[in-house]
């Protein structure tokens, strides 16, 4: 694939990304009263959210195999078209149960567009570039994330279903606009089977070079997650702060990582590596989440969360370039394994986080704190058993 179709290519994959995840963030605002109209409240929401990561969990690994064997392009569409109507089916819901089905099916269609997107990305880069592409992917997925409840806030003003038939449409723009101009490259492991379940494949996980790198995954993600399901909440408790100034404290950041993302990680990785840039961050992270209970002013607590995103910003785009480096040919599958830990991450976070909130609401960040900097020995300890293994990745 020459240079200029492999930008495109990565262009549209970002797209694609970017579109995902603004259908993910396009509902946060309206979600309150949507789920009023049906006399249900936080715990709904709570299950939603985790109904959604377990589908995730579930078809990731799947997703990763298939776009091994049968190519990523055609993996992808699947994804957005599933996304999209799922969309529109949670808009047209009039039951519960209904709701849950819907977003059980956002979780499959997503599973079917993220690792396929990824391992896509490591198809189309060279080890040098691997950084600039993730990185990118990353910085769409989080501008992504961040847009998206702006829109979905400003599209309800129509409606309170217009932002899901919004979101509907996006994904069904991104699935014909890939079908006519994404380059459709050979499957990198023609002929081979995909016939092992979720349980073998996580099985298989333990076994592979990366597989700290997946543990890492997944505990950053539950500190992501941990800190994003309670900050809101812990401002409100204990300052009194409102919705616009909580919106700032999550937006800022995201901005931030955004930025970080787009210009700068590529230079870091270049410069030290992926190996130390997660290292580092796994520690500023760790620290960034507790020193939110030493500060007490608006501004302050800011640059505390604002340091926490960034460092949980740099640590994704590491981690994903790293893995994709030790991958091999099984791009997909690797790819499957950090958003099937990832999911699970994202599912363990807010329950422990919100059940030990309830005890005491210091105590999220106490233990998130420490889950990380054990996490940091683990893999301080793995990079230094491995250092032959992480030089080839850096020169191979």
């Amino acid at each position: 694939m020459a240079i200029q179709s492999k930008n495109f290519a990565l262009y549209i994959l970002m797209f694609n990304m970017f579109i995902a995840m603004a259908g993910v963030g396009l509902i946060i605002p309206i979600m309150p009263e949507y789920l009023g109209t049906f006399g249900v409240a936080g715990q709904a929401l709570g299950l939603l959210i985790a109904i959604f990561s377990f589908a995730q969990f579930i078809f990731s690994p799947f997703s990763g195999n298939l776009s091994d064997k049968h190519g990523r392009k055609r993996i992808i569409i699947i994804g957005l078209i599933i996304y999209g109507s799922s969309q529109l089916a949670f808009s047209l819901s009039t039951d519960l149960w209904m709701l849950y089905i819907a977003r059980f099916f956002s979780g499959f269609g997503a599973a079917f567009i993220i690792p396929p997107t990824m391992a896509f990305v490591a198809d189309i880069t060279s080890l040098e570039n691997r950084g600039r592409g993730m990185g990118l992917l990353g910085a769409s997925m989080s501008l992504g994330f961040m847009i998206g409840p702006g829109i979905g806030g400003f599209l309800s003003k129509i409606s309170l279903v217009f932002p899901f038939y919004a979101a509907t449409g996006a994904s069904f723009f991104a699935a014909i606009f890939s079908l006519i101009f994404l380059p459709n490259p050979k499957p990198v492991l023609q002929g081979a089977t995909t016939d092992e379940n979720l349980f073998q494949q996580m099985w298989r996980s333990t076994k592979t070079p990366y597989f700290v790198m997946l543990i890492v995954m997944f505990v950053f993600s539950f500190g992501l997650a941990n800190f994003q399901s309670t900050i809101s909440l812990y401002v409100d408790h204990k300052y009194g702060y409102t919705p616009s100034q909580i919106a700032v404290i999550i937006t800022v950041g995201g901005f931030v990582g955004v930025i970080i993302q787009t210009f700068v990680i590529d230079r870091l990785f270049r410069r030290f590596g992926e190996m130390r840039i997660i290292l580092v961050n796994l520690v500023v992270a760790a620290f960034a989440m507790l020193g939110i209970l030493f500060v007490n002013t608006f501004f302050t607590i800011l640059l505390v969360a604002t340091i926490f995103s960034t460092a949980t910003s740099l640590l994704r785009p590491a981690v994903n370039t790293l893995v994709s480096k030790l991958a091999g040919k099984e791009q997909g599958y690797a790819a499957g394994m950090m958003n099937a830990y990832m999911s699970l991450g994202n599912m363990v976070g807010p329950a422990t986080a919100g059940y030990i909130f309830d005890i005491n609401m210091s105590s999220p960040y106490v233990v998130g704190m420490f889950i990380l900097l054990l996490c940091f020995s683990l893999a301080a300890y793995w990079a230094k058993s491995n250092k032959e293994l992480l030089q080839s990745s850096r020169t191979t």
